[in-house]
């Protein structure tokens, strides 16, 4: 480019041979960012050995220093937590259409494993709404709950094992990116549209409805309670909507003091308790009022011989413990990490699934079904001043001596207590504030949350999330092959450059286009970068010809290009060779090492020359502003003799 001055600090180029060693390097620290085994390398064996067990097995790191003091606070919150998932336990697994006593089994022997391997503080194991009812809907398509009720529970049992191996598969793999493809917004819209079905088909205890649709979207639902008008009985729904108004009280009474979240935590146990005294003082059968029934005292066998693996029932299994799982993982990490955020704490998401798969495939072997880190009941969690994981092990304690010894009272439970619970918590998901602030900051993301919500609610749970998912993936790969690029200009009275279109006080540099490209290049937009910068070029062209100026430089500022591949390298040869037909000189600015490592392997700098690469846009400019003032010299001394 001419004879640029050299730049105040000069590119230094490392030696060829080193570049194998630090991309490497890179390499590593990219797909294994928290790589066990660096950190313990320079420590003695046994030093060693006792950081790994601590790292993979995280009671050992806590357990030691554990005291009375932190017993108390965990004691308490073990508790609290409990009483909520009684109620919780029996209500979601009526969801699930499967005997009451294994929802209260899920937080039974899961929180034991999570105690052990949860890198969590707060999260509270238990089942979750949405997650019961996507293996309802999934598994009652290859096998009735009603008609052979044995075979649907073994294979509930499967797709919880199923669930397990996966989490855990994707935790010992390091795969955590794969929960982040469920956005927010997909997130938000799901969670809704699952609490508007979930709602809807409570409806169905609240008027003492005996039939009633497997579908789960609101047109099936509300078809089924208006067709089957004749078996309304007005003492349920009055017991219902009684249920109902108290919870929602409570839960107004803890928002708007928190320091009586402990009002909202009990209020399902509450529920139930005096469902079960009403129940059984007013003999409720008879008054068309159904309850849970028996429920067994006990601790049930291992369900490790029921799993069902035949190829008939496999890929609607496979289905519905993969879907789940994925789901169980978002909820789970993604409540994990804001509750400990707020007390400035790490969770590590590659360790939190491999818990919750490690919990899931013994509670698939205990008699229980999917568990994770459910909000409401780790929100309780946080809130009655949990410190470990203990707390866990408080409730697990707990639930065992219900199970042993108060198990069958609960058989008095009113159904339609149980669909108030699930009503109130599931009105607590709908997120209407967050939809209309999805609106005004972002309307892609709007659709994509419209889309998860709609397709749940109107279709089914699978559609709906995949709507949604899809929808998520399309933005991303928009915005990977058409990135953005800006023109920079020089704000008066500096030697600052910014985006012209935001800074319109900018000025334009004669006889020079400055681009900043802020993406990868690579196969999928290099053709789109290249059109787009010759689209700057004539642009820039017709402003010169205007102002009597002819552009002679163009210079890419590759600070925000993180990586590029061959044929984005072959894209820049191919831009520069245009650009020469065109007397246009190019220069690159501030690549970054894994590009630069590229570009001097592929012979990309040679072909430049390396007196076109510089530090800084001011080192840039400067040569360029030399050369321009060197080629109008020249052309003032040739043009002289030829005027006279």
């Amino acid at each position: 480019m001419g004879t640029p001055v050299a730049p105040e600090h000069p590119v230094s180029f490392a030696p060829p041979g080193s570049f194998a060693n630090t991309l490497k390097s890179d390499l590593k620290e990219t797909f294994f960012p928290d790589d066990p085994f660096h950190q313990f390398k320079n420590e003695k064996p046994a030093r060693r050995l006792t950081k790994a067990i601590q790292y993979f097995i995280p009671i050992f790191e806590w357990l030691p220093n554990y005291n009375f003091k932190l017993f108390r606070y965990d004691l308490l919150a073990g508790l609290t937590i409990t009483s909520l998932a009684i109620p919780q336990g029996i209500s979601y697994a009526k969801l699930a259409d499967i005997p009451s006593i294994i929802g209260l089994y899920s937080s039974f022997v899961p929180p034991l494993i999570y105690a052990v391997f949860g890198n969590s503080k707060h999260i509270a194991v238990g089942t979750v709404a949405a997650c019961s009812l996507l293996l309802q809907s999934t598994i009652s398509e290859v096998a009735s709950p009603k008609d052979d009720p044995i075979l649907y529970l073994h294979l509930i049992f499967t797709a919880t094992f199923i669930t397990g191996i996966f989490q855990t598969a994707l935790g010992f793999l390091r795969l955590g990116i794969l929960v982040d493809f469920l956005s927010h917004s997909t997130i938000t819209g799901f969670m809704g549209g699952t609490a508007i079905i979930i709602f809807l088909q409570q409806l169905k205890g609240f008027f003492g409805l005996k039939h009633f649709t497997t579908k789960t979207d609101v047109i099936s639902v509300m078809h089924a309670i208006f067709q089957n008008r004749k078996e309304w009985r007005w003492e349920s729904l009055v017991v219902g909507v009684t249920f109902l108004l108290f919870l929602q009280v409570t839960r107004y009474v803890s928002k708007k003091n928190p320091k009586l979240f402990w009002v909202s935590a009990i209020a399902p146990m509450v529920t139930v308790v005096v469902g079960c005294l009403f129940a059984y003082l007013v003999h409720a059968d008879k008054h068309g009022i159904q309850t849970v029934g028996d429920l067994k005292k006990g601790i049930n066998p291992p369900s490790i011989q029921f799993l069902n693996f035949e190829s008939k029932y496999l890929p609607t299994v496979l289905k519905a413990g993969i879907i789940t799982g994925v789901i169980a993982l978002a909820e789970g990490i993604a409540i994990g990490r804001s509750f400990a955020i707020m007390k400035n704490e790490q969770v590590d998401g590659n360790k939190e699934m491999i818990a919750f798969g490690l919990m899931n495939i013994v509670g698939s072997f205990t008699s229980c079904y999917l568990t994770t880190g459910p909000f409401s009941k780790t929100a309780v969690n946080f809130s009655a001043g949990c410190k470990t994981a203990m707390s866990n092990v408080v409730m697990a304690v707990s639930m065992g001596l219900t199970l042993l010894f108060l198990a069958h009272l609960f058989g008095y439970t009113p159904l339609v207590a149980l669909s108030a619970i699930i009503m109130s918590a599931m009105l607590g998901l709908i997120k209407y504030e967050e939809a209309y602030h999805l609106y005004k900051v972002d309307k892609f993301d709007f659709v994509i949350c419209m889309a998860a919500f709609l397709g749940v609610a109107f279709i089914s749970m699978e559609v709906g999330l995949m709507f949604s998912v899809g929808l998520a993936l399309v933005r991303a790969l928009l915005y990977v092959a058409r990135p953005a690029t800006c023109k920079l200009g020089k704000l008066p009275n500096s030697t600052v450059y910014r985006d012209i279109e935001q800074y319109q006080d900018s000025a334009n540099i004669p006889g020079i286009l400055l681009l900043q490209l802020g993406s990868p290049i690579y196969f999928a937009n290099s053709t789109y970068i290249r059109e787009r910068i010759l689209r700057w070029i004539r642009e820039e062209q017709a402003i010169s010809d205007s102002e009597g100026n002819i552009l002679e430089h163009l210079l890419l500022d590759l600070t925000g290009v993180t990586s590029i591949d061959m044929t984005g390298i072959e894209t820049l040869v191919e831009l520069r060779k245009t650009l020469q037909v065109n007397d246009i000189q190019m220069a690159i600015i501030n690549p970054r090492i894994k590009v630069m490592e590229k570009m001097i392997t592929s012979k990309f700098i040679d072909v430049i020359g390396k007196q076109s690469v510089f530090l800084s846009v001011n080192d840039a400019i400067e040569a360029c502003r030399f050369s321009l003032r060197k080629s109008k010299q020249n052309n003032d001394t040739t043009e002289g003799p030829v005027a006279v």
